[in-house]
């Protein structure tokens, strides 16, 4: 456990010096029980909900905060951090803002949660849900919103594939549900519009990272656990033909934090989101937020080969998706686990 007179091989002068910059202190503590590590901080940005961090993103987490002088802008103030309030979204891994409502935000679970896609509010209030009909949800990894012909979707991406070893993924693209009265709650259940079934061009893939660009009808889908991650694409609209589609590969995406490959995970893409207009991505891994411009006229595969334009840490546990606001001037992200923080970055 860190304290302010700890030494490692950090270097003990920086280590203290963090500490006490940031305000936190040995009042943090009760007892013998570990220290809250969320009040009082005031350093850019702050280590919130880290009481259930896996190893891996708690040491990057730390790591990051003591080692970096981050520049980038900051997310959430202290205190105005808000938490999603339903307490059947424990395992988040999809997020997306409402195309018909910039006041709200659609949340999905992974594996092991049922084929709900959750409504709530910005600030983090529980709105409800709909069950998607015939969509099991083997492993549900990225949301999407979207307008397609005036129309407001979302797309439901089943492509978890820790082992590599599903023959095939699916897309549910729906209707976005009718957001409630103020003070209603939603309940009930949808069909998909349409579904599409692939597999990846070069074998099985994880994949958690999933965009939609209505402009040019692509679907861009951004691999997990390949070094590097690959870039790959599929067509938006229902296909013509029933089958199995292939994913083509169109590229591939640097998204490496400041501490390289001291811990591998912190580089690999957990959640990806277009800006409504066209004009960014944003991939969130491990240990923040890259953003990646595209010109005018420009591919996505050829914006993926820049280097990202910020790099933002979010500082959650484990954060798995991002999404953009209606406006596009505002990031959200949020991480598993129960009551995650909604952090937000201007963008």
């Amino acid at each position: 456990m860190f304290s302010p007179t700890s030494k490692s091989a950090f270097g003990a002068s920086k280590v203290n010096r963090r500490f006490h910059e940031s305000g936190w202190n040995r009042s943090t503590t009760t007892g013998s029980r570990k220290p809250s590590i969320a009040p009082s901080l005031k350093f850019p940005g702050r280590l919130s909900y880290c009481s259930t961090m896996k190893l891996p993103s708690l040491f990057a987490c730390i790591t990051v905060f003591f080692m970096l002088d981050l520049e980038a802008a900051d997310p959430s103030p202290p205190g105005r951090t808000p938490k999603i309030q339903a307490p059947s979204i424990d395992e988040a891994s999809g997020l997306a803002i409402s195309r018909a409502s910039a006041d709200y935000l659609w949340i999905i679970n992974d594996s092991g949660g049922g084929p709900d896609i959750h409504l709530v509010t910005t600030d983090g209030s529980d709105c409800g849900l709909v069950r998607l009909q015939g969509a099991p949800n083997i492993d549900w990894e990225d949301l999407a919103s979207f307008s397609l012909d005036g129309v407001p979707y979302l797309l439901v991406a089943d492509t978890g594939d820790n082992g590599a070893k599903r023959d095939s993924c699916v897309l549910y693209i729906l209707r976005e549900p009718k957001i409630p009265a103020k003070g209603k709650s939603l309940d009930g259940t949808v069909r998909p519009a349409w579904r599409i079934t692939f597999r990846y061009e070069g074998g099985p893939r994880d994949c958690e990272s999933v965009g939609v660009d209505p402009t040019t009808g692509k679907i861009l889908l951004i691999s997990k656990r390949t070094t590097p991650p690959e870039v790959y694409e599929l067509p938006l609209r229902s296909p013509k033909r029933q089958g199995i589609q292939t994913a083509r590969k169109i590229g591939q995406v640097v998204v490496k934090s400041p501490l390289g490959d001291l811990v591998p995970v912190s580089n690999q893409p957990t959640g990806l989101d277009l800006a409504a207009d066209q004009s960014t991505a944003a991939v969130v891994t491990y240990y923040g937020v890259f953003l990646f411009p595209r010109r005018a006229g420009e591919s996505w595969s050829a914006a993926f080969t820049r280097r990202p334009a910020a790099i933002r840490p979010h500082l959650l546990a484990q954060a798995e998706s991002v999404a953009f606001s209606k406006d596009g001037k505002t990031l959200f992200t949020i991480s598993e686990g129960p009551k995650s923080p909604i952090v937000s970055f201007p963008r």
